[in-house]
């Protein structure tokens, strides 16, 4: 029965989720194709243009990235083949895309939830944007200097595409929102198998090296192992505990929040992103030595920063010791 009653509740929960989402991405969907028929979004498109070039996507995408970035990666998802025709991109292009919404996608939600951790939301939301278009940046010019997947995308999973007619339109919605049902409950009962059979935590301590060298130490190690793997909700909720019973130092929750920004939920994020064609190495074995690398640097920054510049731009001490 205890059995029966975890599958419930893990369900439950999935289906929980699952439902916030179609809340959210339907209506954005429905309105971004009613605006992309009237030609609102080629008239929007200019806007983004200076910063999709730099990475070198084109300027229709900035649309799916701003979604990414306010309502989460299954908010952009959807918008990708509708704002630009598959046939029209690589899988370099898929894969700098990605990264873009892998470093900074659901960001009112997420930095809330690291803000009460203590660090400042401004300077970590920075970080996480300009972080995320450093690594895009960096990767467009390495693939365009190789000519490293330039091949035509060919995605596993094709959310949508423009269609002729409003029918087809929904027949295509309908079938992403099946399909994001079926992954999202794979994924949930693949993480708990995970964390049954234990390879959850073997591949945790196996991070607690690398953390090292981003300057991550001790507890906030294993948080962020935890954040890396299940998501911020998971290792900046745990973080909070730490913070307001003193037992992680300031800085080392600010590094490790910083590092989960730039790198959380590996396992689910990266299928879904993966599924629409984007390449494993761009999108994790790169993403994870940038973020390693950049946690490395700030921690150096950090430890030179006087205490009275970090209190007052990157932490918020006052309102951690009021809430212990």
């Amino acid at each position: 029965m205890p059995f029966l009653s975890f599958i419930r509740r893990n369900t439950a929960q999935t289906l929980g989720i699952y439902w916030v989402l179609v809340r959210i991405t339907v209506p954005i969907a429905i309105i971004t194709e009613l605006l992309s028929r009237m030609g609102a979004v080629k008239a929007i498109a200019p806007a983004f243009a200076p910063i999709m070039n730099l990475v070198g996507l084109a300027p229709e995408l900035g649309l799916a990235w701003l979604t990414g970035m306010l309502v989460g990666i299954w908010g952009a998802v959807p918008l990708v083949f509708t704002l630009v025709p598959v046939s029209s991109l690589s899988v370099a292009d898929v894969t700098v895309f990605s990264a873009l919404i892998l470093f900074a996608h659901g960001l009112p939600i997420e930095q809330k939830i690291i803000q009460k951790a203590g660090p400042g939301m401004i300077a970590t939301t920075t970080l996480r944007i300009a972080g995320g278009l450093l690594y895009a940046f960096m990767l467009h010019h390495l693939l365009s200097a190789t000519d490293w997947l330039s091949a035509p995308v060919a995605p596993v999973w094709l959310p949508m595409s423009a269609t002729p007619d409003w029918a087809g339109y929904f027949r295509g919605l309908a079938e992403t929102m099946a399909w994001m049902l079926v992954i999202l409950v794979t994924l949930s009962w693949g993480l708990e198998i995970l964390k049954a059979t234990g390879l959850m935590e073997l591949m945790m301590k196996a991070l607690s090296p690398v953390l090292r060298l981003a300057g991550i130490n001790g507890e906030a190690g294993h948080l962020t192992a935890i954040g890396l793997f299940l998501g911020i909700s998971y290792g900046a909720g745990l973080l909070i505990r730490e913070a307001q019973s003193g037992a992680v130092s300031p800085r080392q929750i600010f590094l490790s929040c910083v590092f989960m920004g730039f790198a959380h939920s590996v396992i689910e994020d990266t299928i879904v992103v993966m599924s629409l064609g984007a390449n494993l190495h761009g999108v994790l074995t790169g993403r994870l030595v940038f973020a390693v690398a950049a946690c490395a640097a700030i921690a150096v920054l950090l430890r030179r920063l006087p205490d009275r510049a970090f209190f007052a731009q990157m932490f918020r001490l006052r309102t951690m010791e009021a809430e212990r």
